[in-house]
């Protein structure tokens, strides 16, 4: 009996020091990615969280946000993976546009595994944006105004050919039957430069992401004709109707979110799994996100990671179709 009891309290301590040797606090130092010079959807993805874990706690410290531009994320990536894959604190963001880039294999000689993903913060949507001064006031009038001429509209945009705002603009494009191989076309580094050029008038529309206008919306200066939803968005953007409702069968829905590097370990991985768990249910978090445009989309570690690898392979469907990839 007491050699039972002896084995009991050892196995006991053993489990409960293995618990321990598991847990790990929060990072001293913590660090946002943004792939993209400052002002896109990038941007806001690292703010959103820099706020939303000083409010709720997690961390001591503000979180520092730097920004890595290149290739839609490709940059980032690639330093992450080769140069600092081990790093506890630093967490990089990524977008529906980085999954999309990956499925073309932009991403150099790394792939959807090399990374860890770790959890969602929210989902995005696409939209077409105009000046209000501009004479299209309708989706309809746009693609109208582009089957007549398609050299009167150029669409500026915040990533390359192929990339997720392209193929917005080409879907557009095949519904005003033009080829989206000869739709004039400006690729910008970031969210924010676009919407500079449409002020200025060097383009005539932006194909971007909705929570990158909502600075604008309550202003005199853009008009967004259409977002890619299923149904009207709640709040500030209830008024933006979707392309659907306006007979144009478009649906582009955007993840952001995070991963961090390979070689981050489980504990220090768990702790970031965990920490987003508890912070997505938090009224705090629920406000910044709300405040920046973004709709509940929350998914963390495995579930995650398997979300991003089907959409990596529907992705690169989608561009085979468009003759982007093999």
């Amino acid at each position: 009996m007491k050699t039972q009891i002896l084995r009991t309290f050892v196995t006991s301590a053993l489990l409960l020091g293995s618990a321990h040797a598991l847990a790990v606090d929060a990072p001293g130092r913590t660090e946002c990615i943004a792939p993209a010079k400052p002002g896109g959807g990038f941007d806001l993805t690292c703010k959103l969280i820099q706020v939303s874990l000083l409010e709720t706690k997690a961390i001591e410290k503000p979180m520092r946000v730097t920004y890595m531009p290149g290739g839609v994320g490709a940059v980032a990536y690639n330093a992450i993976v080769a140069q600092r894959p081990g790093e506890p604190g630093t967490v990089v963001a990524f977008s529906g546009g980085s999954l999309l880039n990956l499925s073309q294999g932009k991403f150099g000689r790394y792939n959807v595994d090399d990374v860890r993903w770790l959890a969602s913060v929210g989902t995005d949507y696409g939209m077409i944006a105009v000046r209000k001064d501009a004479p299209w006031k309708t989706l309809k009038d746009l693609l109208t105004a582009m089957e007549k001429d398609p050299n009167q509209v150029v669409i500026g945009a915040g990533a390359s050919i192929g990339s997720q705002d392209w193929m917005k603009a080409a879907k557009l494009a095949q519904k005003a039957n033009v080829d989206p191989h000869k739709m004039r076309y400006v690729a910008f580094e970031g969210g924010g430069e676009p919407v500079t050029a449409l002020m200025g008038n060097h383009v005539q529309a932006v194909s971007g992401d909705l929570s990158e206008m909502v600075p604008y919306l309550q202003g005199d200066k853009i008009r967004v004709l259409a977002v890619f939803s299923e149904n009207r968005l709640p709040g500030q953007l209830a008024d933006v109707p979707t392309a659907k409702e306006q007979g144009y069968d478009l649906v582009w829905p955007i993840i952001r979110g995070f991963y961090v590097g390979p070689k981050v370990s489980d504990a220090e991985y768990n702790w970031w799994v965990d920490t987003f768990a508890k912070m997505q249910q938090t009224e705090e978090f629920k406000k910044q996100r709300e405040l920046r445009g973004l709709f509940e989309f929350n998914l963390n570690g495995k579930a995650l990671d398997s979300y991003v690898k089907q959409q990596v392979t529907d992705y690169r469907e989608q561009a085979k179709s468009f003759g982007l990839a093999k």
